[in-house]
């Protein structure tokens, strides 16, 4: 591969957990990528490190604050590199020409216009952040279409199902001669604690995932199975299919990373390592394979491989998520919401683990869905799901079930 074709990624969110792995990927090949962008929200410290690595042409903080900070300690070091702020900053690094690929790693909702503005230049964009396709999933497929961009999806489970579909689907489209996708699940830290002990779950806990290393909020997101909950939603809008044809099975081993069954009773499943390397190297590089940096995987090892339905009575927030799905709207959008106001509340301490789900379902009685077919709409009962969950949570811990006031 020559000089000229080099492939110019903009990494948001470069200092969590994908974005670090996503460099790692790209540092293998610099015959192949140029890394153009990077942003991060206010850890200056660790984005100034990564712009030493990297060299690139823009780096973003989330406000002028930081971004003062970063741009100090980038001239103190002789780096040549501009750095700006805001979301207003993000959306117009994605849709710069030079740009071809975006990964889509900020966390929450705030990822959602940056996102949004790489579909719509007609980007190849790696969605890493399950909020744009659970808020706007129907406006993302939209404008994608429109544009051409490319949506590769990054979350191993959605990557897994990407790799066992015919190599010509393309992602908002229904592939033919499926009969349902299976997406996996180790089950979290909980899985085997007895139900009466989770009202005692600690944040540390919450975090401490038995087979991957993820930010605080996804693990926690984990340890309630909402995580798997906001990817039944993803997988709805990424393969066109209904929630009736997706069903979530634990396998406690991470090795099977989703399958996908087909009409003829053919059942295609994507092994490998539990290591975001492999899809983000996958999505890079597509439709070509690439290194990635992960160790082969060793059946030997493994040994064997578990499988059972998740407990809908111990995780109710799967359950929430899956009646979000039916109900379509703006009712996963109120459900994100929700969740990203209760989770940070326990992982403040003010709520209890099980509350999570309570907050969550209190917040989906009182805040009814909307349609869904403008950004304003959906941003708009963002808002209010977030103002009604602040409102339940101020209750006591009594009065949290069911939102009643």
């Amino acid at each position: 591969m020559n000089r000229a074709s080099v492939q110019k990624v903009a990494v948001l969110g470069s200092t969590g957990s994908i974005g670090v792995n996503t460099l790692d990927v790209i540092a293998r090949h610099p015959e192949r990528f140029q890394v153009d962008v990077l942003t991060a929200n206010t850890q200056v410290e660790r984005l100034f490190e990564q712009c030493q690595q990297f060299r690139p042409a823009l780096a973003i903080m989330a406000d002028e604050r930081s971004a003062a900070a970063l741009r100090i300690k980038l001239q103190q070091s002789g780096l040549d590199i501009e750095v700006s702020a805001g979301i207003d900053a993000l959306c117009q690094s994605v849709s710069a020409d030079g740009v071809d690929i975006v990964m889509a790693a900020i966390v929450g909702a705030a990822g959602l216009q940056p996102t949004l503005a790489a579909v719509k230049a007609g980007k190849r964009v790696l969605i890493a952040n399950k909020e744009p396709l659970v808020m706007c999933g129907d406006i993302f497929i939209a404008e994608a279409k429109r544009s051409g961009a490319v949506l590769l999806p990054i979350d191993s489970e959605h990557n897994a199902v990407f790799q066992c579909l015919p190599s010509d689907f393309r992602t908002g489209s229904t592939p033919a001669g499926i009969r349902r996708v299976l997406l996996t699940c180790s089950g979290g830290p909980f899985r085997l604690r007895p139900a009466s002990e989770l009202s005692e779950v600690t944040p540390d806990e919450a975090c401490a995932h038995p087979n991957w290393d993820m930010g605080r909020k996804i693990s926690v997101d984990s340890a309630t199975l909402m995580n798997k909950g906001l990817e039944l939603i993803e997988a709805c809008w990424l393969f066109g299919i209904a929630p009736d044809d997706v069903e979530i099975v634990i396998h406690p081993q991470s090795v099977i990373h989703s399958m996908v069954e087909y009409l003829d009773g053919s059942v295609l499943a994507q092994l490998g390592n539990p290591d975001m390397r492999t899809p983000i190297a996958h999505a890079l590089a597509w439709p070509e394979r690439i290194d990635s940096g992960v160790a082969t995987l060793d059946l030997f090892e493994v040994a064997r491989l578990e499988f059972e339905p998740p407990d809908f009575e111990r995780f109710p927030c799967l359950r929430l998520a899956t009646e979000a799905a039916t109900v379509r709207g703006t009712a996963p959008a109120i459900l994100n919401a929700a969740n990203e106001e209760a989770v940070q509340a326990f992982l403040d301490g003010q709520i209890r683990f099980t509350q999570i789900a309570e907050v969550i379902e209190g917040v989906m009685v009182q805040c009814i869905a909307n349609d869904a077919s403008d950004l304003d709409t959906i941003l708009a009962d963002d808002l209010r799901a977030r103002e009604i969950a602040a409102s339940i949570m101020q209750q006591s811990p009594g009065q949290v079930r069911g939102g009643q006031q």
